[in-house]
């Protein structure tokens, strides 16, 4: 019994090397779908940039009216793109996670950006075989220290999207 049990536990250890082995090439694919997300925003690139985003993908800003589809956030993408200069992300840190199933992903990342550091989270999944982008979320940082000033200068706008969501 001893021996069986030595067998099976060997057995199983070795087995969960190669999924190791998946999971480490599937972050590595998702690593590599949103660093060239980014770069194809830092060049303009926007078929590159949109064409990384599912067709039914929602994009959140850092504005609070910035909620928006594809379609959306293509059009107002679309005069950033045509100047030749979007905006430039850079990842300095980045979290995957994986469903149990394995054709969804979710992450988190923190970005190095025109507005200094920023996080981005979100999903992806798989279509036709490759990652695409389902929802994004940017949304800036602020030191705790700050946030009673910071919440100053945003009063005034948002006080009136509170009243008007009412």
């Amino acid at each position: 019994m001893k021996k069986l049990s030595i067998l099976v536990l060997a057995t199983l250890g070795f087995s969960c090397k190669p999924c190791e082995e998946k999971l480490q090439s599937e972050k590595q694919n998702i690593t590599t779908v949103l660093d060239n997300w980014h770069k194809a925003a830092a060049a303009a690139d926007y078929e590159a940039y949109f064409g990384a985003m599912s067709d039914e993908s929602i994009f959140i800003g850092t504005d609070a009216t910035e909620n928006w589809n594809k379609k959306q956030f293509q059009a107002f993408s679309k005069p950033y793109f045509d100047k030749g200069k979007a905006w430039n992300f850079k990842a300095i840190e980045r979290n995957i996670y994986f469903s149990e199933n394995g054709k969804m992903v979710w992450f988190d990342e923190l970005l190095s950006t025109q507005m200094k550091i920023c996080r981005g989270s979100g999903v992806l999944v798989q279509e036709k075989g490759q990652w695409k982008i389902k929802h994004y979320v940017l949304s800036m940082t602020v030191p705790n220290d700050n946030v009673d000033e910071v919440v100053k200068i945003k009063s005034v706008i948002e006080d009136k999207i509170l009243s008007e969501k009412k």
